[in-house]
């Protein structure tokens, strides 16, 4: 083989230089480095880009034939286009951290259109990647390229509270105050949206006097209907009731506080306090009646005290403020005086509350059915309301809490505790007249107290539970 060696190879005559004759191999030795300082065709230029490796984390002005990645981890970026480009000119980038959805990427036109329209355009989905070539003054820059690389189809990611999950959804459980924190977003803006389960504290109940204290009422319960994130079995409350839209942004959770008992004869149970999450508010249950006075409204109301040396009293209003559909029921009613006086029950998620027999020689009214929901992947009730009190005479118990809610309490003449509902405190025993509180995090209304020497018992906190699909 032949050889020859020269630092320059230039045409005999004109301008154009011919390598070899059509069919032969024109070989370039492996190590050996090719630099095109001119211009080229028939390489297939259009449409490939050669890459930068060194990332941009800052705004910058793109140059055709290169490709980006871009990091806009620390803030957005904004990649300007390359002024007056001309057809086939190409610019690609990459998301270079895959945080494009929290920090967007905007492509700056600079005076050309893209994909027809003026005006400037933001990359929100995390891990884009994408090729734009030039084509005429009418298009301008046209996507000939894009795609989310190893990623595929993105969903939402979130922090906040306790996470756990049910097959491929993401369940957030707050019971106590935090932050729900979505750091990014779906490709699929279906995906975008999460259920939801927001219970307030429950409401203390009432202590008696000279008649059993009324039933504290369940805090309010707001849910939606599980539609969107795996058709899980809701409550009757949660029918028809979309998941909320998300955005990337943190969501402020309040975990409504359990209202107080009381041990002061005749005085009402505190009222609950109310649970948020976005633009759904849960009220406080309300607390139970004292006889000597009146109880409260809320998420579901207070039971009524019995009559006594006085009139009887009605169960306050759930439901207050009022939101559809609603968030809880009424209490139940006080009996008239008699031998046997007893108390109205708290009004509960899905059910008023028990009213005492009237005149009195019955039980005392019962709390209101609380709603079940299996948001979290197994069933559990909240916001039942607590059982109402009772006073005097043989064999008269305390009302039974729904479930979630304490049970009443009763007067020591062989009065019989109370029953509070499934895994929550009962009413006391005949010797303290003490009803029992609702649970934790359960939104329960407080038992009602029997009557002086005793005490009523504090409603359960509430819980704000949050669903989403991830996978």
């Amino acid at each position: 083989m032949s050889k020859i060696e020269v630092n320059a190879v230039e045409p005999q005559c004109g301008t154009t230089l011919t390598l070899g004759a059509s069919g032969d191999t024109i070989t370039i030795p492996s190590g050996a480095t090719i630099t095109n300082n001119g211009t080229q065709t028939g390489f297939g230029r259009t449409g490939t880009v050669d890459w930068d490796t060194t990332k941009k984390t800052a705004s910058f002005t793109a140059v055709n034939g290169t490709g980006y990645f871009i990091d806009t981890s620390g803030g957005a970026v904004t990649m300007t286009l390359p002024a007056s480009p001309s057809a086939g000119d190409i610019v690609a980038f990459k998301d270079y951290a895959g945080t494009f959805a929290t920090n967007n990427l905007t492509i700056g036109r600079n005076g050309s259109n893209l994909d027809g329209a003026a005006g400037d355009k933001a990359i929100d989905t995390n891990n884009t990647s994408m090729s734009l070539v030039y084509v005429d003054a009418t298009q301008g820059w046209k996507s000939v390229e894009e795609g989310t690389g190893f990623i595929g189809e993105a969903f939402v990611t979130a922090t906040g509270g306790t996470i756990t999950t049910s097959g491929n959804f993401k369940i957030h459980t707050f019971t106590g105050p935090g932050t729900f924190t979505v750091n990014s977003l779906a490709c699929s803006p279906a995906n975008n949206v999460v259920d939801y389960l927001v219970v307030a504290g429950g409401g203390g109940g009432g202590m008696g006097n000279n008649a059993g204290g009324g039933g504290g009422g369940g805090g309010g319960y707001r849910e939606s209907s599980g539609a969107a994130s795996g058709c899980y079995t809701a409550s009757p409350l949660g029918a028809c009731v979309s998941a909320l839209p998300v955005s990337v942004q943190g969501y402020p959770i309040t975990v409504g506080a359990a209202g107080g008992g009381t041990g002061s004869a005749g005085n009402n149970g505190d009222q609950g306090s109310n649970s948020i999450f976005s633009t759904i508010t849960s009220a406080g249950g309300g607390g139970g009646s004292g006889h000597d006075c009146t109880g409260t409204t809320g998420g579901s109301g207070g039971g009524g005290s019995g009559g006594g040396p006085r009139a009887p009293e009605s169960g306050k209003a759930g439901n207050t403020p009022p939101v559809s559909p609603p968030q809880g029921n009424n209490g139940g009613a006080g009996s008239a005086g008699g031998p046997n006086v007893a108390s109205g029950g708290g009004g509960g998620a899905t059910a008023v509350g028990g009213t005492a027999s009237n005149p009195g020689g019955g039980p005392a009214g019962p709390g209101g059915a609380g709603g079940t929901t299996n948001i979290n992947g197994s069933p559990n009730s909240f916001s039942g309301g607590g059982g109402g009190g009772a006073w005097t005479a043989p064999g008269l118990p305390g009302g039974n809490g729904g479930v979630g809610g304490g049970g009443g309490g009763s007067k020591p003449i062989s009065g019989e505790e109370g029953d509070g509902g499934a895994g929550f405190a009962a009413g006391g025993d005949a010797s303290t007249l003490t009803g029992g509180s609702g649970g934790t995090n359960s939104g329960g209304g407080g038992g009602a107290g029997g009557g002086p020497g005793g005490s009523s018992g504090a409603g359960g906190s509430g819980i704000v539970i949050i669903r989403y699909k991830f996978q």
